[in-house]
């Protein structure tokens, strides 16, 4: 019987967007034909409860490794091997690329027939050095094929790789539970609680880090709030920046139109996707290229919702959006430009009822037609 093996590091309850892709996708196979070998969540007595719990619940096997990373090393390449073995799998899927995909020829010898390896946006910084280049081509060599989340990830990844491997790539991003996120979701309950049932808002849902474009949000409330005087940004997610757009927030003098929810349970996100009018998030690439926005789920998530999106420019991101259809891409950005494009568009939207209602509609029928997880998984099962 054909059984998969998924070797990653990225898997609930550890939290973010690849783990609930490998999740979702997880839970979409055969669950007697599947064993997952991933990483420790985090150390100490409240992660190791948190990780059981987690795995008790799930209906195909979980085996964790000890460490909270797993590498390509001489030990985790050999329990891989050993698991691979043991429970006869003959498909392996590397649930990101790099560096696992390195494990490929081992997991081959070891009589893996199908090898899938799927890359993220990190993938396409590796694509730009030297030395992480050359194994991105190695990954490339020692896989049946490398998936790509979108156009950038690919013609990035590609030009690392071999022409054949570059020819063996097949896009699989993540997909939307359009069942979860439907624009009747219950914003208008999140609202009420946070006091905001009678004033337009902007909703930011993502971790709060400066590559996803919250600063941008709170330089541009001025503007918006010239047009719009009530006018509120909600944010919504934690993260290391937070303490950072806090004080932003009252350096320009916004802070009472800014509301931080900090970071909220995921049974909680649809709701807080449906308290907004608008979903805005003007990512944008830092560092070189080395930190950039592989897709941008979040954006899917929002027109699953019924709301118009403003998205950054970054990376993949565009390819969550239909521009001019479901919403804009802008570019991302603190200069000058940048935000005022990103507070024109906001403001429009904002000021546009039919506007807001035609392009949440077109992003509502976009999800069902193209993302939804049913279709995505169903070509991995072909892959494997």
């Amino acid at each position: 019987m054909h059984k998969t093996l998924i070797v990653t590091n990225d898997f609930p309850p550890r939290p973010g967007g690849i783990q609930a892709f490998l999740h979702n996708m997880a839970l979409r196979l055969e669950p007697d034909r599947l064993v997952v070998y991933a990483s420790t969540w985090k150390r100490g007595r409240e992660g190791a409860e948190a990780t059981a719990a987690f795995d008790a619940e799930q209906p195909f096997t979980v085996v964790r490794d000890r460490t909270t990373m797993l590498l390509p090393t001489p030990r985790v390449t050999a329990r891989a091997t050993s698991l691979l073995r043991e429970h006869g799998c003959t498909s392996v899927w590397f649930g990101a690329a790099a560096p696992l995909g390195l494990m490929g020829p081992a997991l081959r010898r070891a009589g893996a027939r199908r090898l899938v390896a799927t890359s993220h946006g990190h993938e396409a910084g590796w694509a730009q050095l030297p030395g992480s280049r050359a194994l991105l081509r190695r990954i490339g060599e020692g896989t049946d094929t490398i998936t790509y989340l979108g156009e950038y990830t690919r013609s990035r990844i590609a030009a690392a790789l071999t022409p054949d491997a570059a020819d063996r790539m097949v896009h699989l991003p993540p997909g939307v539970d359009e069942k979860t996120f439907h624009p009747d979701s219950g914003g208008a309950a999140i609202r009420a609680e946070l006091g905001l049932s009678d004033r337009p808002v902007v909703v930011c849902v993502s971790r709060l880090v400066p590559r996803k474009g919250q600063d941008t949000l709170i330089l541009a409330m001025p503007r918006i709030l010239a047009r719009v005087p009530d006018a509120v940004l909600l944010v919504v997610g934690g993260g290391p920046y937070e303490q950072d757009l806090r004080k932003l927030a009252h350096r320009v003098g916004v802070a009472d139109a800014v509301r931080f929810t900090g970071a909220v349970p995921w049974a909680q996100l649809p709701a807080h996707y449906g308290a907004g009018d608008v979903f805005a998030m003007p990512c944008r690439t830092r560092r070189g290229g080395l930190d950039v926005e592989g897709l941008g789920i979040v954006y899917l998530e929002a027109s699953a919702t019924g709301l118009p999106v403003v998205a950054g420019d970054s990376g993949g991101a565009p390819d969550a959006v239909l521009d001019g259809e479901t919403g804009w891409v802008v570019r991302g950005g603190t200069d000058d430009a940048a935000v005022a494009g990103t507070g024109e568009r906001i403001v429009t939207l904002l000021q546009d009822l039919e506007l807001r209602r035609r392009m949440g509609e077109r992003g509502r029928r976009w999800v069902e037609e193209t993302w939804r997880w049913d279709l995505l998984a169903e070509r991995l099962r072909a892959l494997l």
